[in-house]
């Protein structure tokens, strides 16, 4: 991988993890079409992951500190009840990444990838739609609420479905507020990438060692850096279209891609 490749696919990451289109199909995308292998750059891989998540951080800084300032008054405030509301919302990812995950990853080694990434996100493009023509809600997230969002999340291990897309569009569906459910799908994400990461690491450290040594550092700060950057505008942004209600663009951008991905592989 070059520098210009890394830049690519950092936007990519960057743009797509938060942006209901899915950050996992549009880099199987990228990767197929630079020819760039998944299995020889797994530290690229950690480091972009890393790299949203430090931008999640950045733009949710005061709402971090802010539930943590609550938590350490060890009282059933409203900060704790958010917080427990997001341990409650890991619990089915948590079931499906301890269980499940060579299950599901045995999957994506069978599948044709371009044909099971253009099937999911159109997957995508319904779950949006739906969200689009869904009355606007008022109500609170409560922590059945957040179980549910939780579950939607573990079908984003699909590549092709939108983590973002998958738990806003369940979290509007069940009639919450728009500001809410965004806020609160941005933060219930933010331990299970970090989480999935170390176990990837761990799982296949001989492997990320030697992309350590063969990917040139300048490599990884670019990729590190435009998707940290991307990860910002794309945070923001989303923050704002969720709060418009302008979910639909994507749906219709998620179907486009998804015929283009599954014509690509039909006709390939």
């Amino acid at each position: 991988m070059n520098w210009i490749e890394a830049l690519i696919l950092g936007l990519i990451q960057g743009l797509t993890e938060f942006l209901p289109v899915s950050s996992s199909g549009h880099l199987e995308i990228g990767k197929e079409l630079l020819g760039v292998e998944a299995a020889e750059n797994l530290t690229f891989t950690v480091m972009v992951h890393g790299a949203t998540v430090l931008s999640t951080l950045v733009v949710f800084r005061k709402d971090i500190a802010n539930l943590l300032s609550g938590l350490f008054r060890f009282q059933w405030n409203e900060e704790t009840q958010y917080i427990v509301k997001i341990a409650v919302s890991m619990i089915p990812i948590a079931i499906v990444g301890l269980f499940f995950k060579d299950a599901v990853e045995a999957v994506f080694e069978s599948a044709n990838i371009l044909l099971l990434v253009g099937a999911m996100l159109l997957v995508t493009a319904v779950f949006l739609t739906f969200a689009y023509y869904k009355k606007s809600g008022d109500k609170d997230l409560s922590f059945f609420h957040a179980f549910v969002i939780g579950m939607a999340q573990t079908v984003a291990v699909l590549p092709g479905i939108s983590r973002s897309g998958a738990t806003i569009a369940t979290g509007l569906l069940l009639g919450n507020r728009k500001s809410e459910v965004a806020r609160f799908s941005f933060l219930m994400v933010l331990v299970p990438i970090l989480g999935e990461n170390v176990l990837s690491l761990l799982k296949y450290d001989a492997a990320a060692q030697a992309s350590t040594q063969s990917s040139e550092v300048l490599v990884l700060v670019v990729g590190f850096v435009a998707a940290f950057v991307a990860g910002l505008v794309a945070c923001q942004w989303m923050i704002n279209i969720v709060k418009q209600g302008k979910l639909i663009y994507f749906a219709i951008y998620c179907a486009v891609v998804a015929v283009i991905a599954i014509s690509g592989n039909l006709l390939g």
